[in-house]
Parts: C-alpha cells; sequence; structure tokens
C-alpha cells in the first residue's frame, strides 16, 4: 500500500477507499503543489494582446513561472497514473489532467448516490450480522471487525463507540 518513498498502488476495485486515502496522503506528504493541482486542475497559461484580446500563450513565449505552472501539473498527472496498476490504467488512458483523471476514478470506484446507498446498506446488513466464525481465532475476527467498521466509516456510516463494542462483545464465543 505504499510508503514514504513508494507510491500506493491501486491494485483492485475492493482497495479503492484505502488507496484513495493512502494516496492523498503520500502527495500532500511528498508536494503538497501537486494535490493542489489535482483539486484545481489544469490552469490554461494565457496572454493578453493590445487589442485586449485573450488567447493561449505560444509555447516558446512561456516564462519559467508558466514551465513551473505546467510541470506542477504533469508531476500530478505522473503521480496517479502511476499509482494504478496496469490493468486499472489501461481504462484511464484518455484523460489528460489529473483532476480529469481523479474524478474519473471517484466516479468509476465510489459510483454515484444509488451506488453509495447501497454500499452503505450491504455494510448496515454485514455489521448487523457479524458474529462469531466457528473455529476463528480471536485475533482473525477482531480483524474482520475492525475492517468492516473501518469500511463503514469509509462509506459515511457512523455507529457509536457504544454500538460497536455491544456488537462486538455480543459476537465473541461464549468460550
Amino acid at each position: 500500500m505504499g510508503t514514504t518513498t513508494r507510491i500506493p498502488c491501486l491494485l483492485s476495485v475492493e482497495g479503492f477507499p484505502e488507496w484513495k486515502y493512502r494516496i492523498k496522503k503520500y502527495i500532500k506528504m511528498k508536494d503538497f503543489k501537486v494535490w493542489r493541482s489535482i483539486l484545481k486542475g489544469p490552469v490554461r497559461i494565457i496572454t493578453t494582446l493590445a487589442n485586449g484580446q485573450i488567447i493561449d500563450k505560444v509555447y516558446v513565449d512561456y516564462t519559467d513561472e508558466d514551465f513551473k505552472k505546467v510541470e506542477e501539473q504533469e508531476r500530478a498527472l505522473a503521480t496517479l497514473t502511476m499509482a494504478l496498476s496496469p490493468d486499472i490504467a489501461q481504462g484511464f488512458k484518455e484523460y489528460d489532467s489529473a483532476k480529469a483523471l481523479w474524478e474519473a476514478l471517484i466516479e468509476v470506484y465510489e459510483g454515484n448516490e444509488d451506488m453509495k446507498q447501497s454500499r452503505q446498506d450491504m455494510l448496515r446488513q454485514k455489521f448487523n450480522m457479524f458474529n462469531y466464525v466457528l473455529g476463528e481465532t480471536l485475533e482473525a475476527q477482531l480483524q474482520r471487525f475492525t475492517t468492516l467498521t473501518t469500511e463503514m466509516s469509509a462509506a459515511g456510516i457512523y455507529v457509536t463507540k457504544s454500538e460497536i463494542n455491544k456488537k462486538l462483545l455480543n459476537s465473541l464465543p461464549k468460550a
């Protein structure tokens, strides 16, 4: 899932919520300007003619400041692109700005409001049905429960600490 020197890689649909959290942290840690570039989108380099008309600036007329803006955008797009597995990146090659790529990833992997609501319903049901699995170790059960509550939180489902504690205690094996 990445380290301070290795970018987190999105490998599957199931890993998207965790990847989204980690890639945000990674990019902000490496260069906050790159994250800002993802949020703001591409900057249009323009110039104003003598008659007041605004046009795109010719590449050969770029200033050092203009090149910095373009380089920042390219770093943002490259960072997001490199964070995708080859199989996933294949479906997103048409995006030429980091903002467009980021928004497309969110739309595809988080879905629209109906899909989000469906996911929330499924997670609530999993929480309500959570129970001990015969032969499961206590550590494995706690890991499964922690994963479920983390997924619920990421999906916008907020459960009180007392509800979480009560559910966990009631799901423990009788022994």
